[in-house]
């Protein structure tokens, strides 16, 4: 299927470094996939939204086979740069993913979700990747009465909200709301983790959401 979003192929990274989101991602992250006792076999993951192959790198140095995608051009370039065994490629959640790199026990897309223009489809991507009894670990920035009155209080909406930032963060996910999306697009078992600061306050929320029934129909459901 055609990218139908704007072209975000020039979407720009500094380095083909982690940031400073991993660091309170990547904890919580790497615990709950040890949490999965996957056996060494199994131990692989489908990357959606790789980025620079950061992720990718630090997964795979704790036994991980990654493969992953992402729309920036010039985030795979850097990737393929720093970590040319990796198994990364440009691509899409527009894209029919599952058909070229089949299933997997897990998904993994970490701040992504908040940057994509039709989420129903990005949903319906992740579900189509995953195998049944297969697990998806999405994170994006965390959105609560309590933190969203502390940034309107300490003047930070502008900061937060980033208007000025091209192809940045479109959509602001509560828990209510990223529930109701993947559950529509049939993840059950759905819970989340907030990380980075008290929880309250925290920076981001990890959505762990579990694939056991039959692949959704979703030929409509992408442009929604």
């Amino acid at each position: 299927m055609t990218d139908p979003s704007p072209n975000i192929s020039s979407y720009r990274y500094a380095n083909s470094e982690l940031n400073h989101s991993h660091g309170y991602l990547l904890p919580t992250v790497l615990r709950l996939l040890d949490g999965l006792n996957l056996p060494a076999g199994e131990r692989r993951l489908f990357e959606l939204g790789c980025g620079n192959g950061s992720v990718a790198q630090a997964l795979t140095q704790c036994g991980w086979d990654v493969t992953g995608v992402d729309p920036s051009l010039e985030g795979i370039a850097q990737a393929q740069r720093a970590h040319p065994d990796l198994k990364l490629r440009p691509g899409s959640a527009y894209d029919d993913l599952a058909a070229h790199y089949g299933q997997f026990p897990v998904v993994l897309s970490l701040e992504v979700v908040e940057h994509v223009y039709f989420p129903r489809a990005y949903a319906a991507t992740v579900f189509s990747l995953l195998r049944r009894g297969g697990t998806a670990i999405l994170s994006t920035p965390y959105h609560g009465y309590w933190k969203n009155l502390a940034l309107a209080l300490s003047g930070k909406m502008d900061q937060h909200f980033t208007a000025l930032w091209d192809h940045g963060h479109i959509k602001f996910w509560s828990m209510k709301t990223l529930a109701e999306l993947l559950r529509e697009a049939g993840f059950t078992d759905i819970h989340f983790h907030r990380v980075g600061r008290i929880p309250p306050l925290a920076k981001a929320m990890i959505a762990v959401a579990r694939r056991l029934g039959p692949v959704a129909s979703c030929a409509d459901s992408r442009l929604r």
